[in-house]
């Protein structure tokens, strides 16, 4: 049998992980399952308890909370993953405000159907990105998403909404952060064989498909293709970016004339005027960086999962 180790942040998802928790306790032992669950308690943590769990031979470590948690625990288990042959599975019980991660892995949103795929125990293998500079030198690992510059922000106006929950906060986020935040930095992305320099409002690094709940900034990005997904967005007008909302809603950006959307393995930004806000699975990166390495390393962990494509 299974030994599962959940690892439950209270405070995701404006307490909708503190919500969850009585719930996730009734639903596991409806179905007998034998778990252990632990609360983080500051920024870090999960991390910690992760490499923990790792050590202590649980099979399935569970991120219970937003794409933050999950973040937490990725990092965990790549950080113990040289000294481990088999490393635990990841597994997802979403209760945050995007899960986007979670969509994109095909982790059913609902708990109890979430907590049954557990149960079930289908697993894939899916790549995890790895982001290098701002506050993290030595790099750090990511499940969905790098952002940089307007959803960087954006996600720094999110953190102040502590009252509000899900796609409805990020997208009051969204419409703040055109005042705050619309004249991009000059920059130059290299990806594999090209190269891009203009003056960019955004940089969104897609392991996953969507952004806040509710952006498809990449709708065709697969979490085990190998690739990361670029959506790059020129610097543009404060009504410009208004209009340029809906396009993002339905993932049909890459019409407009101001968008790039490409795909690669290995990718660089450097600011030429300016610095970087950046953020990767919501964790902020840095405000004011200058320079970003980022990689995808494919096939390197466990998620149990629905079979099939991601979540609807």
């Amino acid at each position: 049998m299974n030994k599962y180790k959940i690892i439950a942040n209270p405070v995701a998802g404006s307490g909708a992980g503190a919500r969850a928790i009585p719930r996730i306790i009734q639903l596991f032992d409806e179905h007998q399952l034998n778990y252990d669950l632990v609360k983080t308690n500051y920024p870090g943590h999960g991390i910690e308890l992760t490499k923990a769990a790792v050590s202590q031979g649980y099979d399935v470590i569970i991120a219970a909370g937003g794409d933050g948690t999950a973040n937490e625990v990725i990092n965990g288990l790549m950080e113990t993953k040289i000294a481990v042959m088999a490393p635990p599975a990841l597994g997802i019980l979403a209760a945050g405000r995007g899960n986007d991660l979670a969509h994109g892995v095909n982790v059913p949103h609902d708990l109890e159907q979430a907590v049954v795929a557990l149960a079930e125990g289908h697993r894939k293998l899916i790549d995890i990105g790895r982001v290098v500079g701002g506050r993290f030198p030595q790099g750090r690992y990511f499940g969905n998403c790098v952002g940089v510059g307007f959803d960087a922000v954006t996600t720094i106006q999110v953190s102040k909404m502590p009252r509000l929950g899900g796609f409805p906060s990020f997208f009051i986020a969204v419409l703040k952060t055109i005042f705050l935040y619309y004249k991009g930095p000059l920059i130059k992305v290299e990806y594999d064989d090209q190269e891009l320099t203009q003056h960019c409002l955004m940089v969104s690094i897609m392991n996953g498909q969507r952004l806040g709940g509710g952006f498809w900034t990449a709708p065709d990005a697969e979490p085990d293709d190998g690739l990361l997904d670029l959506c790059i967005a020129r610097e543009v007008t404060r009504r410009r970016i208004l209009t340029l909302i809906p396009y993002f809603l339905k993932g049909t950006q890459d019409t407009q004339e101001e968008i790039t959307m490409g795909k690669a393995a290995q990718i660089s930004i450097s600011a030429i005027d300016g610095v970087l806000p950046a953020q990767t699975d919501g964790e902020i990166l840095c405000t004011d960086g200058n320079h970003l390495e980022i990689e995808i390393l494919p096939r390197q962990l466990e998620v149990v999962c629905m079979p099939g494509g991601s979540q609807a």
